[in-house]
Order: structure tokens, then C-alpha cells, then sequence
């Protein structure tokens, strides 16, 4: 790459940080339903029609937040997870969940981006959805280790249930029992339902010390997912090991 090609991919990477941090702040200050290119334009001094060229509607815009977003999040519970990754599955999985949960509370708005309210008007692309995966194939990854280890605890599933999760198992883990698939997919609903839930204030006066309650409810998850080791007793009634 030559000197002048080399200074203008430089140039234009920090023109589209600068861009992003701006969006952030806007999303901070107004919410996603307000974010426009013109606004963040101005605040950088830029005329409208230069910042096209970056981000041609505020639509594209939004899917580069988002997808940093998810990528954000994601490489916090990686990192938490390789910091534990000799430990026991329950163990591992509550390092994820923790890991998310304080992502979420230092960037709030971030979160609320990627969980929050949908902005009306938009839809997120495919482009977003390996950046979006990560989190939940890194806990999926915990159980399949589980189960390819000692086994994973499994409830019976109501017969009105059963074909959706086939569907479900062959969507996203075909290696694990449909039972298993289904309890992932609450477990996954009930993570960022908590996580929410404190973000956005429904805990106030409800969970006073959140973090130890916040532990205890994702131990329960991975409870609930079949992350218990196969024992003499303790299972519960209707529950076997695979």
C-alpha cells in the first residue's frame, strides 16, 4: 500500500470512529429514535453530504452501533470466560452471565440499543447477526461440554412441545437433545430479562443488593439447562442424565 493510500485509510478510520462516538453520544442524550446523520454532522463539522460517504442513511449508521455493540459485549464475556475456562461448566456459565450483566451496566445505552425498544423504522440486517451470536454460543458451548463430559441433566418435555423442539435443537445445537435446546432458549430469554430488568429500573425497590441475587438467578439458569452432574440423589422428579 503506498504512503497516500496508506494516510487516507487511516484518515477515513478515524473519520468513522469519530462519526460512532458521536452517534454514542446522541443515543446517550436523545435515544436511537433520534439519532440523525444531519445532527451528528453538524456536531462534527462536517457538511451532511460528506458524511454520507461514511454512512449513507442513518439506517447503516445504527447497524454499525449495533454490531459494535454486540461485538463489545461479546469480547467481555469471551474474556471472562477464557479466565475461568479450567473450571467446572456451572462455574464457566455464571463467569458469562456476570461478564454480561456488568457490560450491560457500563454501557447502558449500548444495551439498551441492542435490548431495548425496536427503532421504529428499522430492522436489523443480517449483517448483524454472527456479532450477535456470540454471547449465546459461548454458553451453548458450555453445555455441549457438559454434556460431551460428565452428562446434562434433562426434563421431559409436554408432547405439544416436542416437534418445535426438534426445530429449535436442528436450528441451533443439532448436538444436543431437544430438551436441552429448549431450556437454553429460556435461559437465554431469562439472562437479558434480568439484566433489563435492573438497567431499566424494574428491580427498584424489589432487589436491593442485585449482585448476589443476580448470581444465585443465573446459577439457577445453568441449573435449569441441566449443568448438575449426575449423583445418587438430588435430581429432581422427572429429571434423568444424558
Amino acid at each position: 500500500m503506498s504512503t497516500a493510500r496508506g494516510a487516507r485509510a487511516r484518515a477515513r478510520i478515524e473519520v468513522t470512529t469519530a462519526i460512532k462516538d458521536e452517534a454514542r453520544r446522541q443515543l446517550a442524550a436523545e435515544g436511537a429514535t433520534k439519532l440523525s446523520l444531519r445532527a451528528v454532522a453538524r456536531e462534527l463539522g462536517m457538511v451532511s453530504s460528506a458524511l454520507y460517504r461514511y454512512f449513507p442513511s442513518r439506517d447503516d449508521l445504527l447497524t454499525a452501533l449495533i454490531i459494535d455493540a454486540y461485538d463489545s459485549l461479546g469480547e467481555a464475556a469471551e474474556s471472562a470466560h477464557a479466565e475461568v475456562a479450567g473450571s467446572g461448566p456451572r462455574e464457566r456459565w455464571i463467569a458469562v452471565c456476570v461478564a454480561a450483566r456488568r457490560w450491560a451496566l457500563e454501557h447502558p445505552h449500548e444495551y439498551a440499543l441492542i435490548y431495548g425498544s425496536p427503532v421504529p423504522g428499522y430492522t436489523a440486517p443480517d449483517t448483524t447477526v454472527p456479532a450477535a451470536s456470540r454471547v449465546g454460543l459461548l454458553l451453548i458451548g458450555i453445555v455441549r461440554d457438559a454434556y460431551r463430559g460428565k452428562g446434562v441433566a434433562r426434563t421431559p418435555l409436554p408432547a405439544g412441545l416436542k416437534a418445535e423442539a426438534q426445530r429449535m435443537a436442528a436450528d441451533l445445537a443439532p448436538d444436543l437433545p431437544p430438551e436441552v435446546a429448549v431450556a437454553l432458549v429460556a435461559a437465554w430469554a431469562q439472562l437479558y430479562g434480568l439484566i433489563g430488568f435492573e438497567l431499566f429500573g424494574q428491580f427498584n425497590r424489589v432487589v436491593e443488593d442485585r449482585e448476589p441475587f443476580f448470581r444465585h438467578a443465573v446459577d439457577q439458569l445453568a441449573q435449569g439447562v441441566g449443568l448438575v452432574f449426575p449423583q445418587s440423589t438430588g435430581t429432581r422428579p422427572g429429571q434423568s442424565f444424558l
